[in-house]
Order: C-alpha cells, then sequence, then structure tokens
C-alpha cells in the first residue's frame, strides 16, 4: 500500500510537471505569434498604439491557453511517459507488481482533474477577458461596426408577451439597429402579437424605438388589428426579459460566455427566437473537455510506454502528434456538421474525445500484455 501510494506521488508529480512545462510552452508561442499577427492588422491603425495591441494579445492568453491544454497533455505525457521508460522506472514498476492499467489511473485523474479544473475555473475568466479584448479590437482595429453591423444592422428576435393572456408571444423586427451607450436605439419596428395558438392579435408598427432597463419603448407606435382601422400614433412601452448586453452576445462569439452562464442564456435564446446552436456546441465542448485530456493522457502512454531499447523516439513522438492533431482536425469537422445541424450538438462534441479514448484503449491493449 505504501509502495503504491508512493509511486501515485512520483508518477503524478512527474505528469503534472511535464504537462504544466508543455502547457505555458506553448502558449507562450502560440500568443507571441498571436501578438504579431495582431501588430500586422494594426500597422494600419493609427490609435492601435504598442501598448493597447500587448493589452488585447494578454487578454486574450487564458483563451489560448484553453485551446492548447489537450495537446500540452498529449505533449507532456509524451515527454513523462517516454522519460520514465527510458530510465527503466517504469520497468521497475512492473516487476514490483504494478500493472500498466494501475499504472496509468493516476496520469488520467490527474488529466481529468486539470480539464475540470479549466472548464470550471479558467473559462470565467478567458471569457471575461476574451469579451474585452474582442471589444478593443471592435474599437481601435476591425473596419465593422460589430456585430450587429455583421447582421446587416438588422434584428429578429421572438419573445414571451407578458400582456397577452393566458400566454402569447411577440416577434419583434427592427431594423436599422445601432448602439448608443447602455442603449440599443432602431429605426423602423415592426411587432406581430401572437396567441399561444400563433394566430395573430394585432401588429404595431412605430417609426423608432429603443431598448433599455428590460422593456422596449416604441414612438409614434400605431396598433393594427384584424378588420379594425389602425389605432392613433402614441408612445409603446413593451415588456421583455432582454437587456442591451445579451442581444450584444447573442450575436458575439460564444467564446465570451462563462460556462457557467451558458445554460441560462441558451434558454433565453430559445425563448427569444435566436438560433443556440452555437452556444450549445461550445457548451458541450467545455463539459467534454476533461475526458478529452484524459484521452490525450492515454494516447501519450501508448506510444510513448515502449522499452527504450527498440529505439524510434522520433518516430514515437511523430505518431503520438499526429494522433492528436487528426482528433482536433475531427473535432473541428465535427463542429462544422454541428454548426450546420448535419449532426446533433451532443454528438458533435463528444464524439471526437470518446473516438480517441476508444483508439486509445485499443493502442494500449495491443502494446501491453495485460
Amino acid at each position: 500500500m505504501t509502495l503504491t501510494i508512493t509511486l501515485s506521488r512520483y508518477i503524478a508529480r512527474q505528469f503534472v510537471t511535464a504537462i504544466v512545462a508543455a502547457w505555458l510552452a506553448l502558449s507562450g508561442l502560440v500568443a507571441m505569434f498571436d501578438f504579431i499577427e495582431l501588430l500586422r492588422r494594426s500597422a494600419s491603425k493609427p490609435d492601435a498604439t504598442f501598448t493597447l495591441i500587448g493589452e488585447i494579445a494578454g487578454l486574450r492568453v487564458p483563451f489560448i491557453m484553453m485551446q492548447i491544454l489537450p495537446f500540452a497533455v498529449l505533449l507532456g505525457g509524451l515527454l513523462c511517459f517516454w522519460r520514465l521508460t527510458r530510465t527503466s522506472e517504469l520497468i521497475v514498476a512492473r516487476a514490483a507488481g504494478v500493472s500498466a492499467w494501475e499504472f496509468l489511473t493516476v496520469p488520467t485523474l490527474c488529466a481529468l482533474l486539470l480539464g475540470a479544473g479549466t472548464t470550471a475555473a479558467i473559462s470565467p475568466l478567458s471569457s471575461a477577458m476574451l469579451a474585452r479584448a474582442e471589444a478593443l479590437e471592435t474599437a481601435y482595429i476591425q473596419t465593422g461596426g460589430g456585430p450587429l453591423a455583421l447582421n446587416g444592422g438588422q434584428l429578429w428576435l421572438r419573445q414571451s408577451d407578458r400582456e397577452l393572456q393566458p400566454k402569447g408571444v411577440a416577434i419583434i423586427h427592427a431594423s436599422g439597429v445601432a448602439l448608443r451607450g447602455e442603449q440599443l436605439t432602431t429605426g423602423p419596428v415592426s411587432v406581430f402579437r401572437l396567441d399561444d395558438g400563433d394566430h395573430l392579435l394585432s401588429r404595431i408598427e412605430a417609426s423608432n424605438g429603443y431598448l433599455a432597463n428590460k422593456h422596449w419603448e416604441f414612438g409614434n407606435a400605431r396598433t393594427i388589428r384584424p378588420d379594425q382601422l389602425p389605432d392613433p400614433p402614441r408612445e409603446m412601452r413593451l415588456a421583455t426579459d432582454l437587456t442591451v448586453t445579451r442581444v450584444q452576445d447573442s450575436f458575439a462569439s460564444p467564446d465570451t460566455l462563462s460556462v457557467w452562464v451558458l445554460p441560462d442564456f441558451i434558454s433565453l435564446l430559445e425563448r427569444s427566437g435566436f438560433s443556440s446552436v452555437r452556444h450549445r456546441l461550445h457548451f458541450q465542448s467545455l463539459l467534454a473537455l476533461p475526458l478529452l485530456c484524459a484521452t490525450m493522457a492515454l494516447v501519450a502512454a501508448g506510444f510513448s510506454m515502449r522499452p527504450a531499447r527498440r529505439g524510434g523516439v522520433a518516430k514515437m513522438i511523430g505518431g503520438g502528434v499526429s494522433v492528436g492533431f487528426a482528433l482536433f482536425v475531427i473535432s473541428k469537422v465535427a463542429e462544422e456538421f454541428g454548426q450546420s445541424g448535419a449532426l446533433p450538438v451532443l454528438l458533435a462534441a463528444w464524439a471526437p474525445a470518446a473516438s480517441g479514448l476508444m483508439l486509445a484503449v485499443a493502442l494500449l491493449l495491443h502494446t501491453e500484455d495485460g
């Protein structure tokens, strides 16, 4: 028992140290190239100073670290297991009666915990800092007017209508949407009010409107009902669950939202008529990160836990990196299929990690003698 505990602590220390070293090295390398790319894009922007570019690049570092983590687990695991094999420490452990599966239990649990900690702790920090970085990038580097401008300056949404009994919905179409401070203003607005059977009850046509403090304010609004003359123009107010921040977030990247706020935000998007596919896929990908890290640890073990006398170190490392890159490509392809609706969100998020796990287990069963 004492031997097992001591060995487990030693393996865990070696494994985590190798992963952290690989994580920091890879993150620093990618962050440097990201900083250079930001410098290139801001070359013709006089307001984008060197200090500002450095701030944007620094704010993006936690996001880069989250993207790099599976590769860090793979590379760190390859180096750790190869060193333990080369120094015959793994052989001594096997001679002491420790099987390969017992040997791999601790690294796999460490990878799982590292992935779970990253999802739970680094994700909120990454999302907040990335949102700030994108805001600075939009203001000083990009030429567009933000996510609403990319949507043609128009807004379509569906929300519950609290004024209709027993329940109803309101479909809002606004053109000429613009952000002014903490207020979202619009040009002409059309509001279609429906009952619970999707029957049109009335339509509101307004010359302008704005969203603030969880309500819509419509100016010069006329209510039109079937078989009735339009009401005289007047100011109108319509309650809503939306805020300006939530409207912006619905068009912004899901990476700017924390894993803790995504479930409620996804429910809000679905109630408001926005597509939640990207956000659901991102949420499931964050949940699948611990499994992906454990898969990478097992892949690293399968390629590196071979006796050193067989040689082929470069082939071993190259094979492990190639498999990791293949899993990355598969995950990105599955993500594209998931966003297009060709694959269910759960399958698109979890299939790459699950398939990699089966590959790693098969490789270990083939390599080890039990």
